[in-house]
């Protein structure tokens, strides 16, 4: 069960674009870092923990509609909405928009961080289907750190999916779920500071969040700043 290396100043995130729950502690992991002043000593590194691949099917939208209400509680900032679009252009993959987070990083670190993070407010906000390759790239030219056309030469010849394949194969089972954070002192964390339980069967029933605490990322950053 190999562990993904991990450079200091550096913490490794795996996670899925439609992981609201990754979401959620994205943004807090980048609020703590910025309220600390340590915006350039810690970088996310992403890596994907394709939940498609991982349940052999789609990502259900019933799922993230139960979901939403409760994971939007937590960060209500980011303006959440359970799908709003037709329902046939629900994105049936998010393999697109995770190999985009990943090209993004030949680019710098803070253009991924900022596509990733564009790109989950795209899906869980606005009703944008982020399979598609438009879509994508008009999303990163709203991203002041991500050159557009760059991006659209690294998706067309796919720089980013063998790569992007092989890591998330590779750790597969050292990975927990989405998210799940590594750190270059050896340790990691899934789904860090929020402990929960289903309700009825995932797609029926709701999650119930039976605690959260916030105050654990600016602990992370720290320990990512050594």
């Amino acid at each position: 069960m190999p562990r993904p290396d991990v450079r200091p100043g550096t913490i490794v995130i795996y996670t899925d674009i439609a992981c609201p729950w990754s979401a959620v502690a994205i943004v807090r992991l980048l609020r703590a870092r910025d309220e600390l002043g340590l915006t350039d000593r810690v970088h996310l590194d992403h890596r994907c923990f394709p939940l498609e691949e991982v349940n052999g099917a789609p990502i259900p939208r019933a799922l993230i509609d139960s979901e939403i209400p409760v994971v939007g509680a937590l960060e209500p900032a980011l303006e959440w909405k359970n799908w709003q679009a037709d329902p046939s252009t629900w994105p049936v993959t998010t393999a697109p928009a995770n190999e985009a987070v990943q090209a993004a990083k030949e680019q710098s670190p803070r253009a991924a961080e900022e596509l990733d993070v564009a790109l989950r407010q795209a899906l869980f906000r606005d009703s944008r289907c982020v399979s598609l390759r438009h879509e994508i790239l008009d999303i990163a030219r709203g991203c002041a750190h991500v050159d557009a056309d760059a991006l659209a030469e690294a998706l067309d010849d796919g720089r980013a999916r063998g790569p992007m394949t092989r890591d998330s194969r590779t750790h597969r089972d050292a990975v927990q779920g989405s998210p799940h954070l590594f750190f270059a002192d050896g340790s990691d964390v899934h789904n860090p500071g929020v402990e929960l339980r289903w309700e009825g069967e995932p797609g029926a029933g709701f999650p119930v969040v039976e605690h959260d605490d916030p105050g654990v990322f600016a602990d992370l950053v720290r320990r990512a700043a050594g």
